[in-house]
């Protein structure tokens, strides 16, 4: 089997794995890191956002994963560095995933116990005695936790669509293997607006993925949605959004995503079934019990992939975090540190990494 199509023989045989490093997530050195050690440890697609200094660093760090394939498969990981599919977030309209958090923290009173910045997932909130205090908005990926946290009401959300006109020649050019279309139900004349910017595009893609929460009506809209679009030169992935943002709360958090597949593996769309939105360290468990994954690969019956988003990205946060933190100390003027320069706390990231995708490709 060619490196080119590995990912795809995955999707086929129902351990796809893909890592979401988030749509609006910008934050170069993580985003960079993620994409290096996931993919050694085998997974089949990243996810980043519609950003071309992100698309670079994911780009960079595939470069980086394919020169150490070897080596990573001679400690017994699963790296497709060779072959991993990188995929480009994309919305219609307002989405959770497409939207940062803000607050101007000169209205927050002194004594305030700062429960935003406890709770955020990402450590995008930050209070200095400077006045850089607030979010770091390259790092907020939206999941708006700190939103009902704030007791004095004083943080919002922004939100962003994508110009249609602006995607394929910004984007797509880049050299993509994927796209994702974050969409709602009752959302096809946005959706087809901007598709149409894209179908000129979709002959040099591998995989073209829809994402849709569940709602009153959704399967009806996914089958016009496929009527839009179809016929596909390219694999088709249907993504059921089940709980955004939620990997990292609890187990209970993929129940939400799993019913979702259920429900769109029963209505028989063409394409593939993936999970996401609050799939974690339970998901694999949970499918395994209902008969979801059998490793027979029929994507008519059983769930082709998951992908991990906020479950996967904490995952690795403690040496994100170390890295993050040598560059501060390393000088006063601020360096890269890149994580293959410190071989010991790649592989650790490696093993953190694998010990996630080994649960899907052992199945």
């Amino acid at each position: 089997m060619t490196e080119l199509f590995v990912p795809l023989h995955s999707l086929k045989k129902g351990h796809w794995f893909k890592l979401i490093c988030g749509a609006s997530y910008q934050h170069l050195p993580a985003v960079r890191s993620l994409t290096l050690a996931y993919t050694l440890a085998g997974a089949d697609c990243i996810d980043v956002a519609c950003d071309p200094a992100v698309i670079a660093a994911a780009q960079e760090a595939l470069k980086v994963a394919s020169s150490l394939t070897d080596e990573a498969k001679s400690r017994g990981y699963l790296s497709s560095g060779k072959s991993t599919f990188l995929m480009v977030s994309l919305n219609d309209g307002e989405d959770p995933h497409f939207r940062k958090a803000q607050f101007n923290s000169i209205q927050c009173p002194t004594d305030c116990p700062k429960p935003c910045e406890k709770i955020c997932p990402a450590q995008a909130i930050v209070f200095t005695h400077f006045n850089d205090s607030g979010v770091e908005t390259e790092k907020c990926y939206g999941c708006g936790r700190c939103i009902p946290a704030c007791p004095y009401d004083i943080i919002y959300t922004s939100s962003y669509v994508y110009t249609p006109g602006a995607v394929a020649p910004l984007v797509l050019s880049t050299g993509v293997d994927a796209v994702e279309i974050h969409t709602r139900v009752g959302r096809l004349a946005e959706f087809q607006r901007l598709w149409q910017a894209i179908s000129p595009w979709v002959e040099r893609l591998k995989v073209v993925a829809i994402s849709c929460p569940d709602g009153e009506g959704v399967i009806e809209y996914l089958q016009g949605l496929y009527e839009l679009i179809a016929p596909l030169p390219c694999a088709l992935i249907w993504q059921t959004d089940g709980r955004p943002m939620s990997g990292d709360i609890g187990d209970g958090a993929t129940n939400a995503a799993v019913k979702l597949g259920q429900k769109v593996l029963a209505a028989k769309l063409p394409g593939y079934v993936q999970l996401a939105g609050g799939t974690n360290d339970y998901t694999v468990h949970k499918l395994h019990s209902l008969g979801l994954l059998s490793g027979l690969g029929n994507k008519l019956t059983k769930i082709a992939g998951v992908a991990y988003g906020s479950y996967a990205r904490v995952l690795l946060s403690p040496i994100i975090d170390r890295l993050e933190k040598m560059e501060v100390n390393n000088s006063d003027v601020k360096t890269n540190v890149h994580l293959e320069d410190y071989p010991i706390l790649l592989w650790q990231a490696v093993e953190l990494a694998h010990s996630l995708v080994s649960q899907l490709k052992s199945q």
